[in-house]
């Protein structure tokens, strides 16, 4: 198969054909192969995707808080799930690495594939704009974003934040309640929750502390992810 037929087989699997074949081939260049690279590419594919994800959010889910859309946009950019897109697509065959990468299994390394998705949009805004990249988000995340819920998974976000951070090899959470408003009857409470890596506490209010500390949890575990994908 010549190279034309594999650029073929490739706009078939990214749905967009570029013009300019010199910024596709850059697009899939690792820093490893050379100065000409997609680490540029990547820091503007990185804002384009953090802007349509959200845009999608907030557009599918006109109800949900600031905490649940930046729960679930963590979930969507994170490098894991950025590594399974590139996957579906098989970008790996079509990456360029320097030597080093090749030998060390580069083609297969999640943050490699991560980067290449984000520098795809970068290289598609460069030359069509943000409407096109909105299509070929919606094309690669279709699934995930069809998918995407405002229910917090099984574990509850106290329990997916201490296993998250006891996987780093960090320190527990501490939560504590900071304030009180309210009859007894009718209280509204204010929760505090302080994570080692993380410069400022979550804070959240609910109706009981139970229900107080979940939430901070879960806005202190979409931080991290956050932080994570940065």
């Amino acid at each position: 198969m010549g190279a034309a037929d594999n650029l073929t087989q490739l706009a078939a699997r990214l749905g967009y054909v570029f013009r300019d074949q010199e910024l596709l081939k850059q697009a899939l260049t690792h820093r490893s192969a050379g100065p000409r690279n997609n680490e540029r590419m990547e820091f503007l594919g990185d804002a384009v995707l953090d802007l349509l994800v959200a845009e999608e959010l907030y557009r599918r889910f006109p109800h949900a808080s600031e905490g649940e859309l930046t729960r679930i946009r963590a979930s969507l950019v994170k490098g894991k799930t950025l590594a399974k897109v590139a996957q579906e697509l098989g970008l790996g065959d079509w990456l360029a690495l320097g030597g080093g990468e090749l030998k060390s299994g580069g083609h297969h390394r999640e943050s490699i594939l991560a980067d290449v998705v984000e520098a795809l949009l970068g290289a598609i805004y460069l030359e069509s704009g943000l409407d096109t990249c909105r299509g070929r988000l919606r094309a690669w995340f279709h699934e995930r974003l069809d998918a995407v819920t405002l229910e917090v998974d099984e574990k509850d976000a106290k329990t997916r934040l201490q296993e998250y951070l006891q996987g780093l090899g960090k320190p527990l959470p501490v939560y504590e309640v900071i304030g009180t408003e309210g009859q007894a009857h009718n209280q509204t409470f204010t929760v505090s929750c302080v994570v080692a890596g993380l410069v400022d506490s979550a804070i959240a209010q609910a109706s009981n502390r139970k229900k107080a500390e979940k939430k901070a949890a879960q806005l202190a575990l979409a931080h991290l992810m956050e932080m994570e994908h940065d």
